[in-house]
């Protein structure tokens, strides 16, 4: 994993999750694939394999660079704006 200058204005600790799931898909009728956690403000949003990719759309809205998967036993976090993983 790389690490990239956002990583560093990430708050400590990490966010607490604002919902269990995404409710933008909720409130779509939609069934979110894989959720993915805004680690600048807690937000819960679906991954790009989801009808509306409302993880991607955040960070378009916000400008919120790094997101970690919000899966059981995952780890992982993304860039949205360095593109890789971190």
């Amino acid at each position: 994993m790389n690490e990239c200058p956002h990583v560093a204005s990430l708050p400590h600790p990490e966010v607490s999750p604002l919902s269990e799931t995404c409710l933008e898909c909720l409130a779509a009728g939609s069934h979110p694939v894989q959720l993915r956690l805004c680690l600048a403000c807690g937000h819960v949003g679906c991954c790009d394999s989801s009808p509306y990719q409302h993880a991607t759309e955040h960070f378009k809205e916000t400008g919120h660079p790094v997101m970690r998967t919000f899966e059981p036993s995952e780890s992982w976090r993304w860039c949205f704006v360095d593109g890789s993983i971190v």
